[in-house]
C-alpha cells in the first residue's frame, strides 16, 4: 500500500528511489508490455481518491445534490471544487455533508476579495486550494503573477489552507527561451506554494511528470488524473496511453490526492465511475 512517508525517509533516500523509476523509462507514455516488467504491489489508497467537480458541471448546475449523491454511491468520499453553482459556501457545504462528501480541495481565484475567498474555503472545509489557470504573453507578466501567487499563498497559509498552482500545457512552452513553469516554481516560495500537476496537460506540453516530481520534490501534492489517446485526445483515466503506473510508482508516497478529471466528458457520471474504478484497482 502506498501510504505516507515514515519520518526517517529522507529526501536523499526518496530521490534515489525516484531515480530508479525514472531510468526505467524516460517517457510518460506506456510502452506495450511495460506493465508486466515488474511486480505490481502498491495501490492508491481509497482515502486519496478524489474527483474534480468541473468534470460534472453540466449536471451540478441543475441538480447538485443528486449529482453529489451519485458520486458518493460510486465510492467517492472526497471532491475538489470549481465553484458552488449559485449556492453560498454554507449552502453547498450542507449539500456535501448530506451526501457524506468532503471538499478537501478547491480551485480559486486570487485577484478578487481574497479574505472572502479564504473565508468560503474554511466554511467548505477545504484542506488545499489551487489557482486553476493563468496565461500571459511575457515572462515579466509571469513573474508578476508569481509574486501575486506568493502573496496569496502566505495569506492562505495563515488560514491553515496551503495554496498551489494547477498547470495546463502552455506553461511548458518557452517564451524567449524561458518556460513559464520554471518562472512560477523559481519565483514562488517552495514552502508555501505547492504544485498540483495535471498529468494530461503536462504530457501534452512535452513535460515528463516523473521528472517534474523529482525536480520539485516535495512540492507536488496532487495529481489531476486524466488520460490521453495516442493522437492526443483527452480520455477517461486508464483508457489511454499515459503510463500512470510509472508515474505513481515514482511518486505516490507524498501525493496527497489523485483527482479524476475530464474537461469535456460525454457522460460525466460514467467518467466518474471509470476513473474511480481505475484508481481503485490499478497496481504498480
Amino acid at each position: 500500500m502506498c501510504g505516507d512517508l515514515p519520518e526517517d525517509y529522507s529526501r536523499r533516500k526518496f530521490l534515489n528511489v525516484a531515480t530508479v523509476a525514472l531510468t526505467a523509462g524516460a517517457a510518460a507514455v506506456a510502452l506495450p508490455g511495460a506493465a508486466a516488467a515488474s511486480p505490481a504491489r502498491r495501490r492508491v489508497p481509497l482515502e486519496k481518491i478524489s474527483i474534480q467537480l468541473y468534470s460534472l458541471r453540466s449536471l451540478l448546475q441543475n441538480d447538485p445534490e443528486g449529482t453529489l449523491s451519485a458520486l458518493a454511491d460510486i465510492g467517492y468520499r472526497k471532491v475538489e471544487l470549481a465553484g458552488t453553482y449559485g449556492r453560498s459556501a454554507t449552502e453547498f457545504r450542507a449539500i456535501l455533508d448530506r451526501c457524506r462528501l468532503k471538499a478537501s480541495s478547491t480551485h480559486v481565484g486570487i485577484d478578487g476579495d481574497l479574505n472572502q475567498t479564504i473565508a468560503d474555503a474554511k466554511i467548505l472545509g477545504n484542506s488545499l486550494a489551487n489557482v486553476p489557470y493563468a496565461n500571459f504573453a511575457t515572462i515579466a507578466e509571469w513573474e508578476a503573477f508569481a509574486g501575486r501567487l506568493d502573496t496569496a499563498a502566505a495569506a492562505f497559509k495563515k488560514a491553515g489552507i496551503p495554496l498551489g498552482y494547477h498547470n495546463h500545457a502552455h506553461e511548458f512552452a518557452p517564451i524567449g527561451g524561458v518556460r513559464p513553469y520554471d518562472v512560477l516554481t523559481a519565483k514562488t516560495d517552495k514552502r508555501t506554494v505547492h504544485l498540483e500537476i495535471d498529468l494530461f496537460w503536462a504530457v501534452t506540453g512535452g513535460a515528463d511528470p516523473v521528472q517534474l516530481f523529482r525536480q520539485h520534490f516535495p512540492r507536488v501534492q496532487q495529481y489531476h488524473v486524466k488520460d490521453r489517446t495516442a493522437d492526443g485526445q483527452m480520455t477517461d483515466p486508464g483508457t489511454g496511453v499515459i503510463d500512470f503506473r510509472r508515474i505513481f510508482a515514482a511518486s505516490c508516497h507524498t501525493i496527497r490526492e489523485f483527482i479524476v478529471e475530464h474537461d469535456q466528458p460525454t457522460d460525466p457520471l460514467n467518467t466518474a465511475k471509470v476513473g474511480f474504478e481505475y484508481l481503485r484497482t490499478v497496481r504498480f
